[in-house]
């Protein structure tokens, strides 16, 4: 008798562990049994936060993270460079030719942002003070933007060419200014030509090759194309048509020389007189296989630092800032090698692999060709992203900032329409992930002391988004 009430008190306690159990297993199996993903490959990992898998499908298997990926960049950058770690630019005098400015740049993606609570030309004025005060007015200032700190490949080889020349995929230099993003306008009001050309915010000097039409959608479908470095850009698709005013974002592909000559323009307008404007990019690849590598003889007088880390990587995960990870990874990989002729995304990536590793994280299945996630060619496993969030909450001496840069489902950023108005809104911090074919959810799920991470990944679904991220959503009401 005293057995089978012990036996029966055993099944009371273990009662809502197995119906929770029991919960989970039949949303996983309902939400692998939507149509959309007949064809499509999924993986799943949860974990508490002692490292203990709670539920997995797939998990070992690696897939395209799309912007999930900045997860991993984030931490990473907070792990190596710390919260309050701040970029500098420097304002110089050359040492060695009178009345010649240099502009040193260290990667900072924030000079002139219109995120961040930032005015975007509040720093102009700033300088332009300085820069009176420290040269002679009777001379012509000639003024030099160093941008070769990251070198000159801002992009990663693995982005597609419908991307190069859109805002989302801004090159990374030593020199950012304005997110290295313009707007162009036009007028869709008449029906007999294409989308007229109004202007640039800021004014920048390209060639536009317009086969832009016009839709009655109300969607915007323009791209916009081109090279890093080059003046060329090629529109394509379609925009909404009846429009006085309507604009389409890109990237601007010299941002060091524009920065210059922006600034001549200010200085120039302020009565000082301007001679030569120009960047290192020429000397960088003269120098490129020379023994003898020259420098700046440099004497600062101003610096320009940027917000801390943590405001930016909080930015790069509630945004999905392409433009800012992009620049973290390259940070992390200056720290690695400061040598401005190694790629700095290379030297990233080999950063962010040996971190992992030397944490205890299995990184075999972590394949990295930038920090923003843009690249198809990228690839993680549900696995190494539960474990590494698991690391960033239990280890991590980065524990708040990580978890407060991510934005909570039903409240802010990409994930504002996630969950709104189920009992999970706000109690789930997660990174969203989206590519062609691609939607992936990496975060956690935090209520009191119930800690969990969680990823969620999908790639080559079929059917609408829509659908897919609807059924995401019923997968986690059922798994928290």
């Amino acid at each position: 008798m005293k057995v089978k009430i012990k036996h029966l008190l055993f099944l009371f306690i273990l009662a809502p562990y197995m119906l929770t159990a029991q919960t989970r297993q039949t949303g996983l199996q309902q939400f692998l049994g939507l149509p959309g993903l007949k064809h499509a490959s999924v993986g799943v990992c949860v974990k508490d936060l002692t490292g203990k898998q709670i539920t997995g499908y797939n998990a070992e298997k690696a897939y395209t993270p799309a912007s999930i990926l900045k997860v991993v960049t984030t931490a990473t950058a907070l792990e190596v460079l710390g919260a309050d770690y701040k970029y500098k630019t420097t304002l110089a005098k050359d040492k060695d030719k009178a009345n010649h400015l240099l502009i040193h740049g260290y990667g900072d993606p924030t000079l002139g942002t219109k995120h961040l609570d930032n005015i975007s030309d509040a720093f102009l004025s700033q300088w332009v003070d300085q820069i009176k005060e420290s040269f002679d007015p009777a001379k012509p200032l000639d003024i030099t933007v160093v941008d070769d700190y990251f070198g000159y490949d801002g992009i990663s080889q693995r982005w597609i060419y419908q991307d190069l020349g859109n805002y989302y995929a801004a090159a990374a230099y030593g020199i950012s200014v304005y997110d290295n993003t313009y707007q162009l306008y036009f007028n869709t009001t008449r029906r007999d030509t294409c989308p007229i050309i109004l202007k640039t915010e800021p004014e920048i000097n390209l060639s536009f090759r317009n086969t832009l039409t016009l839709n009655t959608s109300g969607q915007d479908n323009g791209y916009i194309q081109g090279l890093p470095f080059s003046q060329d850009r090629l529109l394509t698709g379609n925009i909404p048509a009846g429009k006085a005013s309507f604009s389409i974002k890109g990237d601007i592909p010299n941002p060091g020389l524009f920065l210059g000559e922006t600034l001549a323009k200010q200085l120039s307008a302020s009565g000082r007189n301007v001679g030569q404007v120009g960047s290192t990019y020429d000397r960088y690849f003269a120098q490129m296989y020379s023994k003898a590598k020259t420098t700046f003889n440099e004497d600062i007088f101003y610096t320009h630092s940027s917000y801390p880390l943590s405001d930016i990587i909080r930015d790069t995960n509630v945004r999905s800032n392409n433009h800012y990870a992009e620049h973290l990874i390259r940070t992390v990989g200056r720290v690695k090698n400061p040598d401005i002729y190694s790629s700095a995304l290379d030297e990233g990536v080999n950063k962010t692999n040996e971190l992992w590793k030397a944490r205890g994280l299995n990184t075999t299945a972590l394949m990295m060709f930038d920090g923003s996630g843009l690249s198809p060619s990228n690839a993680v496993s549900p696995v190494f992203m539960c474990d590494l969030l698991v690391y960033m909450q239990a280890k991590s001496k980065n524990a708040k900032a990580f978890l407060e840069s991510l934005p909570q489902a039903g409240k802010e950023g990409t994930v504002a329409y996630r969950l709104r108005g189920t009992k999970l809104a706000g109690k789930v911090y997660m990174k969203s992930g989206s590519i062609n074919g691609v939607q992936c959810f990496a975060g956690y799920y935090i209520n009191g002391e119930k800690k969990y991470a969680f990823t969620i990944m999908v790639n080559k679904f079929t059917g609408s988004r829509s659908q897919i991220t609807k059924g995401i959503d019923n997968l986690l009401l059922s798994l928290f």
